[in-house]
């Protein structure tokens, strides 16, 4: 932390904002995260944002700027690269004459506003702005201006016929100095994606062209496209950084790589699927600064908190997430793991793939062609003296019944399964074929989730809801309850929502619903009303509470619902 940021510290004392004991704290913490100490404050609960925002603005005699209020030409922020926008987060605002007020989450960063200033060939006007307000601006102005790199680049691969690549520019494609047009294209496409926190990237070869887009909560976003002559290039090249064969292309293949892009470290899941246009490519970010949250910071109602607490510090028995493919199972569990993480104990964990690494654990990748399956490595994970274990997925009956094994045998064991809800998954063990009296005794819990988008703060309106559309949604019992819809803004691409949460439906096992299983002699519907008894609280129920607190929206919850049911 600059010495400029420990006075401003110690001003804040004087001001009588903070504590001495916050700010001691705050210090303490900032050593061990490298964060601001701004940030520190507001996580540790000592100021709010615009506390911080105001004192810094009367300390420090610059304006503070809301700039989810604003709205900005997207021309004037063409005045600075991106790359300088995302690695010293900030924002043009607007230029008179020769000057250009910049909003900066740190302007006391006198180097910051030297690199700026040179990069413009202006003077640069530093104002205060929020650093989360920076960051979500950042992302969405950035996901969709086309690279200038980018520009450059697709005008020069279009110049080259496929026909025409030789051999010499195909050699380019395995080069590290980033020279070579391609190169420098997909590295300003991969940028381009994590500066949008894009969580998955689609090149799609179309009858002439081919599109890029973009999945940003969850939705689709086409941002640019390219001639198919330059398919075949790009395609090598990622395939080469994947570590897969770049001559195969008739049938599927897969693969991962790592990037450092402006300073976070991002890992992409490649996978190739032959189409009758040419190969179609899909790359899945895993940003590596997000690897995962608090159990406070994944959206929980606090009865559901509680339950996964409890859960989570059972010292056995089998714990599984469900979900859809997407559904944020496995940011689930790593919180669940880091939460329990500790010395004193022995956790392992077999993953296809490893996403995230976590200090302190033993992570292990699953390697098919060397017969390290789920089913082997769990065998020799119980030769380890394991107190926990995480299956990545349990996929077949042979896992299943090692797993429900190792949960017999006094070991917390933690797993994924695809089932639509919590109930399902009881169905679709016994479908697998593990008996119920196994699966009575094993099963301690179910999580069920699913992700929905999150309303933007920034035009949220609240609205009664109307009985016909009440009655219309199946939820006659919330005619004329208040709930809330975003406008769309600036700040949300128009969208009306901005980043996702989670919806949860916990099922812990009690003795009526052990009996039910155990016995082999129920439905569905019977075992959810045993659940609902003993406490559970459905999707629906958790998404309306959610949707009530201005969270997200009913038709999103409802859409949730649809998918569950």
């Amino acid at each position: 932390m600059s010495v400029q940021w420990k006075i401003m510290g110690q001003m804040l004392i004087e001001i009588g904002v903070i504590s001495k004991e916050q700010l001691t704290a705050a210090l303490v913490e900032q050593e061990q995260s490298g964060e601001k100490l701004g940030t520190v404050l507001i996580k540790q609960g000592a100021l709010s944002e615009q506390q911080l925002m105001e004192s810094l603005e009367l300390m420090l005699g610059i304006p503070w700027v809301h700039i989810s209020k604003m709205q900005i030409d997207p021309e004037i922020i063409k005045i600075l690269p991106p790359h300088l926008i995302s690695q010293h987060k900030v924002l043009p605002l607007k230029k008179h004459n020769n000057s250009l007020t910049v909003a900066m989450a740190d302007p006391l960063n006198q180097q910051s506003i030297d690199d700026l200033s040179m990069a413009s060939g202006m003077d640069i006007i530093p104002v205060i702005a929020s650093e989360r307000e920076l960051d979500l601006a950042i992302g969405q102005y950035l996901a969709f201006r086309p690279d200038p790199v980018m520009e450059r680049m697709l005008g020069e691969l279009s110049q080259d016929d496929k026909s025409n690549y030789t051999t010499k520019k195909f050699k380019d494609l395995i080069n590290t100095d980033d020279e070579a047009p391609v190169i420098q294209m997909v590295n300003a496409m991969l940028k381009q994606a994590v500066r949008g926190r894009a969580s998955d990237i689609h090149i799609e070869p179309q009858d002439e062209q081919t599109r890029v887009r973009f999945r940003i909560d969850g939705e689709l976003y086409q941002v640019l496209s390219f001639p198919q002559s330059s398919l075949a290039v790009i395609i090598s090249r990622l395939k080469i950084m994947a570590g897969m064969d770049i001559a195969e292309k008739r049938v599927p293949q897969d693969g991962r790589f790592r990037l450092e892009i402006e300073g976070r470290e991002v890992d992409f899941r490649v996978s190739s699927l032959p189409t009758s246009n040419g190969e179609k490519i899909a790359l899945r970010i895993l940003d590596r600064t997000n690897t995962f949250t608090n159990i406070e910071q994944l959206g929980l109602t606090i009865n559901n908190q509680e339950k996964i607490l409890t859960l989570a510090h059972r010292p056995y028995g089998l714990v599984l997430v469900t979900g859809p493919t997407g559904s944020g199972k496995t940011t689930t569990l790593y919180t669940i793991l880091n939460e329990i993480n500790s010395v004193d104990k022995n956790i392992i964990t077999l993953e296809d793939p490893i996403e995230y690494s976590i200090a302190g654990i033993n992570q292990v990748q699953t390697n098919i062609k060397a017969g390290l399956t789920f089913a082997s490595g769990l065998r020799s994970i119980l030769r380890q003296d394991p107190d926990i274990i995480m299956l990545g997925e349990i996929r077949d009956l042979e896992t299943a019944r090692l797993a429900v094994q190792a949960a017999l045998t006094g070991h917390l064991v933690f797993s994924t399964l695809h089932t639509n809800s919590a109930v399902g998954t009881i169905a679709r063990l016994r479908d697998i074929g593990i008996e119920g009296y196994l699966l009575a005794s094993a099963l301690a819990g179910v999580i069920s989730q699913r992700l929905v988008r999150r309303l933007c703060p920034n035009c949220i309106q609240a609205y009664r809801l109307d009985e016909a559309t009440a009655v219309k949604l199946g939820l006659p019992e919330e005619s004329n309850q208040e709930f809330y819809y975003s406008v769309g803004c600036h700040m949300c691409r128009q969208s009306g929502y901005q980043g996702r949460l989670a919806l949860h439906e916990i099922m812990v096992l009690d003795k009526q619903s052990r009996q039910l299983i155990s016995r082999g002699e129920f439905c569905e519907e019977n075992l959810e009303m045993v659940a609902l008894y003993e406490g559970m609280r459905t999707m629906k129920t958790d998404g309306i509470e959610k949707a009530r607190k201005g969270l997200t929206s009913l038709e999103e919850v409802m859409k949730a619902v649809l998918l569950e049911s």
